[in-house]
């Protein structure tokens, strides 16, 4: 695939370490300055830990701020509907409204006026700048947005870099990539579900060649995909273009980035966030090199912050300076878990990312779905897998990815194959990981699930 000439990183990504450290609690004194007194939810929060802005020494007493946790301000918004309490400005400056995907509840509901909007798309920019994108590229965006933060600040950030973007919503992945041939766009920005899925709609109909077509950079986000080697190895594959990984959350924004020089690594946006790694159980700090939940304080978005926040993502980081020149922090391997994912079964820890990477090992799988049942406090797990039309025996692949489960996960996993087209197909976050509760029906599952193509 070709490389476009590679960009200098702007010198604040690549400071010394003292210097961003210095940056980051300056621009942290100015937010709490700002909440302090306008924002009740932190008001509140900050007098009730007996944080006094006056006396507080930083980066000394930065822990004695208190953690921010997703119930906290969900229960905010019950409270107080339907916005909450956590906004620093008056209801009539905010413009922009997203909420969360709502795959793990109720989703949660985020404001923002134009300056913290404009700092989100600034956000985004550097994801696009570690990628190499700029206002020469066409970025195609083949989905819906609703009201998903992730892929509308990537648009408006597109288009303040002066690129050309693309809109796909309200089409059929056919259409979508009859727009793509037409348009020849040179990055794609999706979910690695779904850039897997243009793939196998292109392959089954001859639409046109992904491999060989105009497109370079598929950059990705909004579940685990581009972190996971087999998955993200398909994706090249299919495209016959690199993967960029990243990641943000709606209440948060983009926080990390996937540099062109170091793959399957993410930089942490340190310019713009203090990211911090705790125990999930103790919530004590852990350190670099050790596996824990990352938690944000964002230090641009005034109007709607989040300071401490608990992400629920699980990082292991590292502070060694890239081969890309930039001394901020990264998450070795990207995300690799989240705190709410886990099931034991049988006395093993489970985890989506684990078993998709093992599945993504076989060309053969189109498509799976493995679902936990839970019968009293007993949890099973069983996987079924869907073939591509060239597949061999169903038993031998079915046999095949039973025993790499065995060996990778040491667990015995029942895997049956299915008809061509049952399994559910994805525009944005896939759910392939259902845990079924002994009262919960098949019906009652396939409500919450996203739209099918």
């Amino acid at each position: 695939m070709a490389q476009p000439t590679t960009p200098v990183p702007p010198e604040s990504e690549c400071r010394p370490r003292v210097a961003l450290l210095e940056h980051q609690h300056r621009r942290l004194r100015t937010l709490l300055s700002a909440v302090h007194g306008r924002n009740r939810f932190y008001t509140h929060k900050l007098d009730e830990a007996g944080v006094r802005l006056d006396t507080l020494r930083l980066p000394d007493d930065f822990q004695t701020l208190p953690l921010t946790t997703r119930h906290e301000l969900t229960a905010d918004q019950d409270a107080s509907p339907p916005w909450g309490t956590a906004y620093t400005e008056l209801l009539d400056r905010y413009t922009r409204y997203s909420q969360t995907s709502s795959t793990t509840g109720r989703p949660l509901r985020w404001l923002d006026t134009n300056e913290s909007w404009q700092w989100t798309l600034d956000c985004w920019k550097t994801v696009y700048r570690a990628a190499h994108v700029g206002a020469a590229d066409r970025i195609f965006f083949p989905f819906g947005f609703g009201p998903f933060l992730g892929f509308w600040t990537a648009f408006d950030a597109g288009s303040q870099i002066g690129a050309l973007c693309v809109p796909g919503g309200g089409m059929s992945s056919q259409t979508r990539l009859s727009l793509l041939e037409t348009v020849r766009p040179t990055v794609v920005c999706c979910t690695p579900t779904y850039a897997l899925r243009l793939v196998e709609v292109a392959h089954a109909t001859g639409t046109i060649d992904l491999a060989n077509s105009s497109v370079r950079v598929v950059i990705v986000a909004g579940e685990p995909g581009g972190n996971i080697p087999p998955t993200r190895a398909r994706i090249e594959q299919g495209w016959g273009a690199r993967v960029i990984d990243h990641h943000g959350l709606t209440e948060v924004g983009a926080v990390s980035f996937e540099c062109w020089e170091a793959p399957g690594t993410l930089h942490l946006n340190e310019c713009e966030f203090i990211c911090e790694v705790i125990d999930p159980t103790s919530g004590t700090p852990v350190p670099d090199g050790d596996t824990g939940e990352l938690v944000i304080t964002n230090l641009g978005r005034t109007a709607s912050p989040v300071i401490r926040y608990r992400t629920g993502d699980i990082v292991t980081l590292r502070r060694e300076p890239c081969r890309c020149g930039r001394t901020l922090v990264r998450a070795e391997g990207g995300i690799l878990s989240r705190t709410d994912d886990m099931v034991s079964v049988r006395g093993v820890n489970v985890y989506p990312t684990a078993i998709e990477a093992v599945v993504r090992r076989f060309p053969d799988v189109v498509e799976f779905r493995s679902t936990v049942s839970t019968r009293d406090t007993l949890h099973s797990l069983t996987l079924e897998i869907e073939l591509g039309p060239r597949a061999p025996d169903d038993s031998d692949v079915a046999a095949q990815v039973a025993q790499a489960l065995r060996e990778g996960m040491g667990l015995t996993v029942p895997v049956r194959v299915v008809a061509p087209e049952m399994l559910p197909r994805f525009d944005m976050k896939a759910r392939r990981f259902v845990v079924e509760r002994e009262d919960t029906s098949r019906n009652q599952e396939s409500a919450v699930r996203s739209q099918e193509d």
